[in-house]
């Protein structure tokens, strides 16, 4: 009995009769199977892993030792190339020539040989001319090509080619130095750049040209293939009434106009008008605000009515740019759907204006120059919002100086670059006549210039720009003879814009006094902003923030009006506080320069003789 209960007590699972249940055996089945399923697990883990690890490694391997890292192009920051007895152009572009992101630089020379060829050697006469490109990193060429005498003009850009007028023919060079096409000069007339860059008319899929012609009796449009070169129809007459320039130009729904400068004012004409002159069935784009306004008799769309529009030029190369003009009494910006955005008076611009980021509002800021007598010119930046004076000074001018130019940085401002001589007191007028000097701004230090040691002679022409996406600030300078056409040492140089600084000499302007040393200005280009730049910013402020003023139809612009009128105000209200205060009102300066920039004269007098007898409206 005893043995009965042990036997059940320790073997619970033996049936009554002895023998055991089939129960340990099923559990003992499944416990190894699943035993040998974590085997397997693991073993697969481990093989993934080990597959992994050899992954990276032959990445890794891959990167380090076969595929070759990028090379990095290796700079110099200063070379010269040297031509004797030769004849050089005001001519000037910058391309990637060689495929390796670094710009390079086209020119071209008159000579009896180039860096390699000869003119007889191309079976050519001699002297013949060559459009050379050097390498932007150390000036060593790239490639040149020997063409006919003598040079009309040239033009880069154009869709990877530059086109090149000479002699009795054009010549369309591909980037890389190869000929694409060449033809004989179209048209009757010699044409006059710059070549209109179109989008493809003849429907080989390759952007096409136009050249125009101007005489003082008509102008004539030509379009080419940008292909082959050869004509697309036939050629079109545009008015009887002479034409001093053009310009292309896309609206922001793709619509293209040619842009005409008439002794009577800025006018537009519709590229699929011309095109269907021509005999050109294309399909294009048509801007319905633009057409509203067609003269139906010519054709042109009225853009700006002035008595001598002298230039025309858009604030950027993008679709739908504001455009900048520049007449005998004003400079003026238009926009896209053909408003004034603002003017400012003045009558005595030199040269070309230019663009660049003075503040950080995201708007080309631009650049004049001002003879205002006596051998001296004014730099004056004014504000691309709202066209008010917010930077100036005073150089004396030199002789074929360049027009100023303008670098982007990547903290979202311009350094700025003109031409011109701040003399010393020990300086005679036969050096200020005689040097050229280079002169930066950076806007956040407005009261210092750092002047260039680098003195150069005659300026033939002169680039700034970025050799690589976003680094590599240099500038370009193209020396020779002092005449046109004569022959002497031409020198082409390039400068990088860092390398200057240390050799510079630090020019303080304005008034006021600073604790940066030289040392410090050169050494630190991203410097707290000053006094002046601060007061612009809140002068700006100020100009959008007014709602209210006395409005007079003669004048084009409403809110020009309202900024006019504030300014004046605002000026002699700080001239009051500050005469109150026994302390000096220089820094109401500012608002003046603000309202004489805006408001007509006749408005000033007008206000001081109210003044004056008391009916003055606004209230000081």
């Amino acid at each position: 009995m005893e043995n009965s209960d042990h036997s059940a007590e320790g073997d619970p699972l033996k049936r009554e009769d002895g023998t055991e249940t089939g129960a340990p055996a099923s559990t003992e089945l499944k416990k190894g199977c699943k035993d040998l399923g974590f085997a397997k697990l693991t073993h697969w883990r481990t093989a993934v892993f080990f597959f992994s690890l050899f992954l990276c490694l032959t990445v890794v391997f891959a990167f380090s030792f076969i595929i070759p890292c990028p090379v990095r192009p290796q700079y110099l920051t200063s070379w010269n190339r040297t031509f004797n007895e030769t004849v050089t152009y005001d001519f000037l572009a910058v391309e990637d020539a060689n495929n390796d992101k670094v710009k390079d630089v086209v020119f071209v020379i008159k000579s009896g040989e180039g860096p390699n060829k000869t003119c007889a050697g191309e079976g050519l006469p001699s002297p013949c001319i060559f459009v050379v490109t050097v390498d932007g990193t150390d000036g060593e060429t790239l490639w040149e090509q020997p063409l006919e005498p003598e040079l009309h003009w040239a033009q880069c850009g154009l869709d990877k080619i530059c086109l090149v007028s000479h002699s009795d023919k054009l010549t369309a060079i591909h980037k890389n130095g190869i000929i694409q096409w060449q033809q004989p000069q179209p048209g009757r007339q010699p044409s006059t750049p710059p070549v209109l860059s179109l989008p493809d008319l003849d429907g080989d899929e390759v952007g096409d040209v136009a050249l125009l012609a101007h005489d003082s009796e008509k102008t004539e449009v030509v379009f080419l293939s940008g292909k082959t070169g050869s004509q697309i129809g036939s050629t079109v007459g545009l008015d009887a009434a002479k034409i001093d320039h053009h310009l292309f130009y896309r609206t922001i729904d793709g619509s293209d106009y040619i842009l005409l400068e008439k002794d009577t004012g800025l006018f537009g004409v519709a590229l699929w008008r011309v095109a269907a002159k021509a005999g050109i069935k294309v399909d294009l784009t048509k801007n319905q605000h633009w057409e509203d306004k067609v003269n139906t008799t010519t054709g042109l769309v009225p853009i700006f009515i002035s008595a001598q529009v002298r230039q025309a030029l858009k604030t950027t190369e993008k679709d739908h740019s504001n455009l900048l003009l520049v007449t005998s009494a004003q400079v003026v910006q238009v926009n896209g759907d053909l408003e004034i955005l603002w003017m400012y008076n003045t009558s005595s611009v030199l040269g070309t204006p230019s663009f660049g980021h003075f503040n950080n509002d995201g708007i080309l800021d631009v650049v004049i120059e001002k003879d205002v007598g006596n051998n001296t010119k004014k730099v004056i930046i004014l504000d691309g919002m709202s066209g008010v004076v917010i930077w100036e000074v005073a150089l004396q001018a030199s002789p074929n100086s360049p027009q100023p130019a303008s670098i982007y940085t990547s903290n979202s401002f311009s350094v700025f670059m003109f031409w011109g001589f701040v003399p010393r007191e020990t300086s005679s007028s036969a050096q200020v006549s005689s040097n050229h000097h280079a002169y930066m701004l950076h806007p956040r230090y407005t009261k210092v210039l750092l002047e260039s040691a680098n003195v150069v002679d005659h300026i033939i022409t002169f680039k700034a720009t970025l050799l690589e996406h976003g680094r590599h600030a240099a500038y370009f300078t193209l020396t020779g003879p002092g005449s046109e056409g004569d022959e002497g040492t031409v020198i082409l140089s390039k400068r990088k814009l860092k390398q200057d600084i240390p050799e510079s000499r630090v020019i303080w302007i304005g008034t006021g006094e600073d604790t940066e040393t030289n040392e410090d200005v050169k050494e630190d280009t991203s410097l707290v902003c000053k006094v002046e730049a601060q007061m612009a910013e809140e002068i700006q402020s100020k100009i959008e923030n007014y709602r209210t003023a006395p409005f007079d139809a003669r004048f084009p612009n409403q809110n020009q009006t309202r900024n006019c009128w504030s300014n004046y105000l605002d000026f002699h209200r700080c001239e009051k506080a500050l005469e109150a205060k026994g302390v000096d009102t220089a820094p109401c300066d500012w608002y003046k320069k603000v309202y004489t920039s805006l408001c007509p004269n006749s408005w000033i007098e007008k206000w001081e003789e109210q003044k004056v007898d008391g009916t003055f409206p606004g209230k000081i």
